[in-house]
This record gives C-alpha cells, structure tokens and sequence, in this order.
C-alpha cells in the first residue's frame, strides 16, 4: 500500500472514529440526564412535577423517599433480593467457571460442539419456555418458593456465563498450567489452586454481571413467585405502582421508589466499573 493510500485510510479510519466517540458521548448524556430529572423529581411534590417537569425542587421533600420505604415494603423485598441473587450469582459462577475451563482447554471436538449448542442456548428468549419452566417447577414443589426461584435463575444463565468464562479461559497462558501438571498436579488442584487466582477478574465480572441482571430482573419472579412476603425487589416496586394508581398517583414517591431499587445497582458500577471492562476486554485481542 503507498504511502498516500495508508494517509487516507488513516482519515477514514479516524472520522469514524469521531463519529463513534461522539455517538458514546450522547448516549452517556441521555443516561445521566434520565438519571439526573429522576433524582431531582424524586424530592419534589407531585404538584409541582406536573406544573414543571424541569424545573428544580423549592424545597426537597425528602419525606417521599420514607414514605416509598414504609408503604412499598421495600424492607423486606430487599432481603429477599439479596438472599436470591447473591446466592444465584455465586451459584451460577461456581458451576459455570469449571465448565468454561474444560470447554476452554479442551482440545476435542465434542468441546466445540458443546460450546456451540451453550451459544445457542444463549439466544433462546426466556418467554419461549416460560410455560414448560411453569410446569417443571410446579411438578417439583418449587413454587412460590425463593429457592426455587434461584435454581431456576441459575438453570437459565449458565449458558450466558460458561460462554462468557470460555473465552476467558482461551485468552489464559497455557505454561503455567503444563508445568503445574508435572509437578502431578491434578485436575482438581490444578484448577483451585492455579488456574481459579488467575481467572479472578473474568469471574468477578460475570458474578457482577449476573447480580445486576437478577437484581433487575421481574418476568420469572411475577410468573414463579405469588406471596408478598416472598416478593422480589422489583415485584415491589410494580405492587408499589399498582397502590399509587389505585390510591392517587404521587409521582414523587413513585419516582423515590424507582430511585431506592437504583442506587444500588448504580453503587455497584460506581465500585466495579473498571474491574468488569477488565474482565470482559481482557480476552479480545486473543
């Protein structure tokens, strides 16, 4: 390629560049503003949400962000929330890290095919089988029961997981592992004891990407879940709304509510951020 060829490749390559950067910043904008008219509107009254919806509080009532705490029951659906996706989360990590692993380094086809039907499973939507997982549940006594709640939010993201883990497994160095195996490490040890404290950002990300995702999620918990005091953070939340529009709508509680099931997830990014884009750019240059 000459050199005048490689000078306008290198300006293309660049405007599109631009053009990306500036489309990421506007999408980031968007977000912050949504969060932002969010948490401004959940400290002002509901009057003076609909006589300006973009104006600023003149006086903060934080009254609204106790009052959705008392009235929601957020107490106790955040407990539940906790105990179901930590649980699922570390569950679903502890399963799916062995099996990336194996899937990983092993040279086999039969690994291949393996991995390909886990990819596929990835794509299946969960409303698909929602009623043959209705029933699978009821057979077995599980419903409307928190730990059935978890086996069936661990059977449906191990296939998202072990893809995950997979290809963070291929990015790892294979010497330190073959000289592992002559020193007669085992299978067992060499995973726990070498190749887990190695893999530790990969699966620090998929705990913390599976913790959002369950924190969040609402279509299995209202199908599989019918007790309030069973009830999920987000199950909540949607019990929560149905009281405002039955009761008189108060759109600043409604909006402290949705704040109270945020911030901890925006906590959680704050924290992790850097250590989950490590975790998942680690592996893409292999």
């Amino acid at each position: 390629m000459s050199l005048a060829a490689m000078r306008r490749s290198s300006r293309r390559s660049s405007g599109w560049r631009k053009l990306a950067s500036a489309a990421v910043w506007l999408v980031i904008a968007f977000n912050l503003a949504v969060f932002i008219w969010l948490f401004v509107n959940s400290l002002r009254s509901h009057a003076e949400i609909f006589d300006d919806p973009w104006g600023l509080p003149r006086v903060l009532h934080t009254e609204n962000w106790l009052n959705a705490w008392i009235t929601s029951g957020f107490g106790a659906a955040i407990g539940n929330s906790v105990l179901v996706c930590v649980t699922a989360a570390v569950g679903i990590v502890v399963i799916s890290a062995p099996a990336g692993y194996i899937l990983a380094k092993t040279n086999r086809r039969l690994s291949e095919v393996a991995l390909m039907y886990i990819a596929v499973g990835v794509g299946v939507p969960t409303q698909v089988i929602v009623i043959p997982l209705f029933t699978v549940v009821q057979t077995l006594g599980l419903l409307n029961s928190l730990f059935g709640l978890i086996v069936v939010y661990i059977a449906l993201n191990l296939p998202f997981t072990v893809f995950l883990l997979a290809g963070f497994f291929r990015s790892m160095p294979d010497e330190l592992e073959e000289a592992a195996a002559l020193d007669g490490a085992g299978m067992v040890r060499l995973f726990a004891q070498i190749v887990a404290p190695m893999a530790r950002s990969g699966m620090t990300t998929a705990l913390i990407l599976n913790l959002v995702w369950l924190w969040a999620e609402v279509f299995l918990a209202l199908i599989l879940i019918q007790s309030t005091d069973k009830q999920t953070l987000p199950l909540a939340l949607l019990n929560f709304m149905a009281q405002q529009q039955y009761g008189g709508n108060d759109y600043g509680q409604l909006l402290a509510g949705i704040g109270i099931i945020l911030l901890p997830v925006l906590a959680a990014y704050i924290w992790l951020g850097r250590r989950i884009i490590e975790g998942m750019t680690v592996g893409a240059g292999k």
